[in-house]
Formats: structure tokens, sequence, C-alpha cells
């Protein structure tokens, strides 16, 4: 299951993130979604977990939590709709 976080603090790391979400289970890719000119987070990621069970036990766990300061918003990602 593809995972959004979002209201990110730009001073959280991808490893902070792996970090969280790997004490729900596996985890197989975590994304900081960084800005092409700068370099520096864009404040949201994409985390994704194999196991549905796992993922939804991430967010219910993480959603609303603080991070660095910040209450994180913590959802099941959309799928783009093919065009």
């Amino acid at each position: 299951m593809k995972i959004l976080v979002r209201n990110l603090e730009r001073t959280v790391t991808e490893t902070e993130l792996l970090e969280l979400f790997k004490q729900y289970g596996t985890v197989d890719t975590c994304t900081l979604v960084l800005d092409a000119e700068t370099g520096k987070s864009k404040g949201f990621a994409f985390v994704e977990m194999p196991h549905g069970r796992e993922a939804v036990k991430a967010i219910k766990g993480l959603n609303t939590l603080r991070l660095h300061g910040t209450g994180i918003r913590v959802k099941q990602a959309e799928e783009k709709p093919q065009a």
C-alpha cells in the first residue's frame, strides 16, 4: 500500500520517517519529495508498505503525530487517474 505523509517540517529526514514506519512493519520504500532546484524538502513524502494490515496500523498510529513540533497527516495515497 502506498501511503502519503503530509505536513512535514522541512527538517524531517527520510531516515526519521523510515524508522517511524518500520515500527509498524515492513517498509519497501520511503521517499521524501525534494524541490528540484533547492534540494530541500517540499514537506511531504511517500512510503510503500507491502502488507495492508501493517500499512493501516501505521496510518492509524502516525496520523496527527507531532514530529519536529508539527502534527503530520498520514493517509493512503490516491492513484493518479490514467489520461
